[in-house]
């Protein structure tokens, strides 16, 4: 039996411009440990729905929740990691469009209605992998190194300020990076985050944040804390953050338990 586990941490805030004008949060996110045969995988999902539509909330939800779906049934069917291809994932893609068009044609509105991004991992023993159509980040540090890596920089529109959406027609491309090391940290975040964890001018991690969240996860049990993931949407709401950025913010963080 394979007994390797993850310790995590999770959190959303309503961004201080929703809450203004009586709106509610539009991101979701998720992270799971799935035990596999061949490997422990850890799916983590995060997604941010587009302030400018109107549905974009149920977007957001259904795009963490098939993406999730699809790697859960991936890892629990023994398939390793390595084989994840590009063409699996625009399948998973797919699947979460179809699911949002049937819902926008319920509700007699267009796929655009419920635009989200996507930034999904899938953390291995000796291989992980990163999905991504948007903005936002998936951010990960290997077994024995100091650096922080982001895995996929956030991805700008055709106009400024502006980015992709899984519901676009056609069909965004989505980028896939594979890890072949093992790695012992990661966190995904929405684009809410952006400016106050990465470096734009070098387009890196900024390390000090990185390395001070994680930090209170040693030496905890495998799972998600509680504890910890109140702690976070604490410090997601409090003026720290708010003071630097008004939008929605997602977060979630896990470590290797050895």
């Amino acid at each position: 039996m394979n007994r390797r586990r993850w310790i995590w941490v999770g959190a959303k805030s309503t961004g201080t411009s929703h809450l203004k004008v009586g709106l509610g949060c539009d991101d979701f996110g998720s992270c799971v440990e799935v035990e596999g045969t061949l490997d422990n995988v850890l799916i983590v999902v995060a997604s941010d729905g587009a302030g400018s539509a109107r549905y974009s909330a149920i977007g957001s939800r259904i795009t963490s929740r098939v993406f999730t779906k699809n790697a859960v049934h991936f890892v629990q069917n023994g398939f390793p990691l390595k084989e994840l291809s590009g063409d699996l994932i625009s399948e998973w893609i797919d699947e979460i469009r179809d699911r949002i068009a049937s819902t926008a044609a319920k509700r007699d509105a267009k796929p655009r209605d419920f635009a989200a991004t996507l930034v999904g991992a899938l953390v291995g023993k000796e291989t992980s992998l990163f999905c991504h159509i948007g903005d936002g980040a998936a951010v990960y540090r290997m077994a024995a190194e100091e650096e922080w890596v982001v895995a996929s920089w956030p991805a700008q529109g055709e106009y400024a300020g502006t980015t992709n959406f899984v519901t676009e027609d056609p069909e965004p491309k989505s980028r896939l990076v594979v890890v072949d090391q093992e790695v012992a940290e990661v966190a995904l975040l929405t684009d809410g985050l952006e400016r106050l964890v990465l470096n734009f001018a070098d387009r890196t991690a900024y390390a000090p944040f990185f390395n001070k969240m994680v930090k209170p996860l040693a030496g905890t049990m495998g799972g998600r804390s509680r504890k910890l993931s109140r702690d976070l949407q604490t410090f997601l709401d409090g003026p720290v953050v708010c003071e630097k950025t008004d939008d929605d913010k997602t977060l979630i963080f896990a470590k290797r338990v050895r």
